[in-house]
């Protein structure tokens, strides 16, 4: 009797790099729980900043947990999960981007000796998403509106939110000073959602408080040709006009040919061109304009001419620079300066040139429509600055949330710890082994507490006994962590907040981000992937990583 070989199947070309299994499964979540620990120690106030050099030479000192994401340029195929709902939670809410993190490698890490033990992941990632389902539920009850107050005194709860934002980044010890400015910047542009209309701009030197916010908009002195000195550099109640032209005599083409048959004919050719650039400055001036502002070039005729009719021009302007001076003074910008109409020009209170530091800006205050604003921040280093800016950025993200969905939440871990204590308190109610899941999903929340004492160097077990005891009463909802003494406190009392919006989005995209990885069981790698991930950018493309999960075989086409 002979036996039969069992002809050896080749499916994929040689090379081809294929994991899969429990081990797989493992093996991605332990690229997860690393990269959630390398953005750890920026959590909270009393967070740690990462330093980080790229190839070019570049430094950014930064704790914002996006921007660091972003900058380490992660290759894992599953961890690239985590920088995109770092992301996400930047460009949905503004702030929360190291919390998003966290949570979703404390699930993952909370699922793992769970998978060990043979666990179908499907079951997990069943129960995971109705804890998720339930904390938000839950953060929704517990979320107090801040609507039908009046204006100052829903000034003062929004600059709280901005400051508890501020209080974990660089510029956090003159958090009241710079949510104040915040506060302010977001409420000047209304209902407008365009964030662009708030303008950052940086001059380095000087302290953090030399800082300003400007209620219109400020630029750097553009380019300037002869005859700008002797230009007024200040006016009261000035008209503002807005071009998108060119005010220079342009020379001919190199190749362009003239024909003359008398050698006078020259001249008025020459006169033809002075007079057309005459006749458009000169119906800039009838205008009544008395700022001339354009995105192109105002050559040395343009601003001597102007300067003799004491009118202040500037050329080159930045076009985002000139869409908020649009926006402000309630200007159009036009591409002719024939039929000037009173309805473009635009108006503002006060236009002055104020020496900043080492630059000279051009500031429009007191702008008619009120929907700019421009923050001028002041610092040593260029790092400081930047990293300033970011932070800003996010505090009025935040803000800009607030006001909108106008419920907020306690900070400093309260939310988490209540969240936890609802779950595991639920999770006796449930027969099965999804009670032990949602218990863990509960104890993945801690993250947040137990970090924020770890980064200030507190004790975390004894401070979450505390809150935790504190939690089971009747009256300990908003307890969080006290960052400052060590204990525990009331959040809600200490102006501790952030919009609920924040621990939504973070949930959400932590848990979907976990589920997702949790149901990865195998990744192919194809042998080109070296050089195809370059030109590809990743996992998109083709020689990228396929990804067959949730049961099914479906490779990627070749």
């Amino acid at each position: 009797m002979s036996s039969m070989m069992q002809p050896q199947i080749i499916l994929l070309k040689e090379g081809t790099d294929t994991s899969q299994g429990k081990a797989h499964v493992i093996g991605n979540i332990n690229a997860c729980t690393i990269v959630a620990d390398t953005v750890r120690t920026t959590l909270g106030p009393r967070g740690m900043d990462k330093l980080i050099h790229d190839d070019k030479g570049n430094t950014t000192i930064s704790n914002d947990g996006a921007t660091i994401m972003k900058l380490l340029d992660i290759v894992h195929p599953a961890a690239k999960i985590l920088v995109d709902i770092a992301k996400s939670q930047d460009s949905e809410v503004g702030d929360g981007t190291t919390t998003v993190v966290l949570f979703a490698g404390e699930f993952l890490k909370e699922a793992k000796p769970f998978i060990e033990d043979g666990v179908h992941p499907q079951n997990l990632i069943r129960s995971f998403r109705n804890a998720s389902t339930l904390a938000i539920r839950k953060i929704k009850e517990l979320s107090v509106s801040i609507e039908g107050k009046s204006l100052e005194e829903k000034k003062a709860l929004l600059a709280k939110c901005a400051s508890t934002t501020l209080s974990s980044k660089l510029i956090g010890g003159e958090k009241e000073f710079f949510a104040s400015m915040v506060v302010d910047s977001v409420v000047a542009i209304g209902n407008d959602d365009r964030l662009n209309l708030i303008g950052i701009k940086k001059v380095p030197g000087g302290h953090m408080r030399d800082s300003f916010i400007v209620h219109g908009v400020a630029f750097k002195k553009s380019f300037s040709y002869a005859g700008f000195e002797q230009q007024p550099k200040m006016f009261q109640n000035p008209k503002v006009l807005l071009l998108n032209i060119e005010l220079e005599l342009k020379s001919e083409k190199e190749n362009a040919e003239i024909r003359l048959s008398d050698p006078l004919q020259y001249q008025s050719i020459v006169d033809a061109e002075w007079n057309i650039i005459y006749d458009k400055l000169d119906k800039c001036v009838k205008s009544g304009a008395k700022i001339i502002l354009s995105r192109l070039a105002i050559g040395d005729l343009g601003t001597q001419y102007f300067a003799d009719r004491d009118i202040f021009c500037a050329g080159r302007v930045m076009e985002e620079d000139l869409k908020r001076v649009s926006a402000a003074t309630g200007g159009t910008i036009q591409t002719t300066v024939n039929n000037i109409i009173e309805e473009v020009l635009g108006m503002c209170e006060v236009f002055e040139e104020r020496q900043v530091g080492n630059e000279r800006f051009n500031i429009f205050s007191g702008c008619l429509s009120g929907t700019t604003a421009t923050i001028v921040l002041r610092g040593g280093a260029d790092q400081f600055i930047e990293e300033a800016e970011r932070s800003l950025h996010d505090a009025i993200m935040i803000v800009r949330r607030a006001m909108k969905n106008s419920s907020v939440v306690p900070g400093g871990g309260a939310i988490d710890m209540e969240i936890s204590r609802y779950l595991r308190h639920h999770a006796r109610t449930i027969a099965g082994k999804s009670q032990l899941f949602i218990n863990s999903y509960a104890k993945a929340l801690e993250v947040i507490p137990r970090q924020l004492c770890d980064n200030a160097g507190f004790d975390a077990t004894d401070v979450l006994n505390k809150l935790r005891q504190k939690h089971a009463s009747s009256d300990g909802a908003n307890f969080g962590v006290d960052v400052n003494t060590g204990g525990i406190a009331d959040s809600f009392a200490n102006f501790v907040w952030e919009p609920s919006v924040v621990k939504i989005n973070a949930i959400n995209a932590a848990t979907e981000a976990a589920c997702l990885i949790l149901s990865v069981d195998e990744t192919v790698k194809n042998p080109k992937s070296e050089s195809a991930e370059a030109a590809s950018g990743g996992m998109g493309g083709r020689g990228g990583a396929a990804y067959r999960g949730r049961g099914g075989r479906g490779m990627r086409r070749r």
